[in-house]
């Protein structure tokens, strides 16, 4: 069976990006399923979140933009030799980010048909898991349009928040921009984070988004958990520290959400 690809993007940063990839892979591992989780942020976070240190190791999710045009077969498989991530009751594997993804913009400057570079790479591995889930830069460039294009459904947190609203508009117009050239429009839907149901402003968003979202929002809802912090500085998952706590829960309720989907 082919996997799903899973871009988790949003325009805006510190919507729960990292923390929806990363939980979200483990609570589908935890579920028994096959899942890769790629780290295309140059900033790092999943990686240095899960204690995966590109300078430590021989390949990283860069190679596979870098090289792919230039190396063998062979050598494409061996940048899949990923690390691997197991916990409580779940694993999953992971391909680790580096901070020289920032360069890309120069690197591929003239090279044909950029944007398609991962799903051509995917092809290698697509076949071997259920889900693919890509952890995306916060920002329009040649790492997000690679993650779009090879999109089956892209998941996009926002924060409950009025700011966050802008990242969304920002997000939208590059997906206009992208089905004018794709065979079909990228399938998305949209998932609330960091609410928190004491404030006001929460409320008022979540209405905002329910009634312009319609039924492109998930029914779950991420709600504020303290967890999820504590997880990070442990270089954990939370389903790790603390697996019957509300923000776990959720997310199993989302791995659960998609898989019906």
């Amino acid at each position: 069976m082919r996997a799903r690809v899973l871009p988790v993007a949003n325009q805006k940063g510190g919507v729960g990006k990292t923390t929806t990839a990363l939980s979200l892979a483990a609570a589908l591992g935890r579920m028994g399923r096959k899942v890769l989780v790629l780290d295309l942020d140059p900033h790092v976070s999943a990686s240095i979140h899960l204690q995966f240190y590109p300078e430590r190791l021989q390949y990283t999710a860069y190679d596979l933009f870098q090289n792919l045009s230039s190396t063998s077969p062979a050598h494409l498989m061996d940048i899949w030799n990923k690390v691997r991530y197991a916990g409580n009751g779940l694993a999953f594997d992971f391909v680790p980010s580096h901070t020289r993804l920032s360069e890309l913009e120069i690197d591929l400057h003239n090279r044909p048909a950029k944007g398609m570079i991962l799903q051509e790479a995917l092809a290698a591995v697509v076949d071997d898991y259920e889900y693919i889930i890509l952890d995306c830069p916060p920002h329009m460039g040649i790492l997000l349009v690679n993650a779009l294009v090879a999109a089956d459904l892209l998941l996009i947190p926002i924060q409950t928040d009025f700011l966050a609203l802008n990242g969304l508009r920002l997000l939208f117009d590059t997906m206009r921009t992208l089905n004018r050239v794709l065979p079909r429009p990228i399938e998305y839907m949209v998932l609330a984070t960091m609410y928190d149901q004491r404030a006001s402003a929460c409320k008022r968003v979540m209405q905002l988004l329910r009634r312009k979202m319609g039924g492109k929002m998930f029914d779950t809802v991420i709600h504020i958990d303290t967890k999820f912090r504590e997880a990070c500085a442990l270089g954990k998952v939370i389903y790790d520290i603390a697996p019957a706590a509300r923000g776990a829960t959720e997310y199993l309720q989302l791995a659960k959400e998609i898989e019906a989907a």
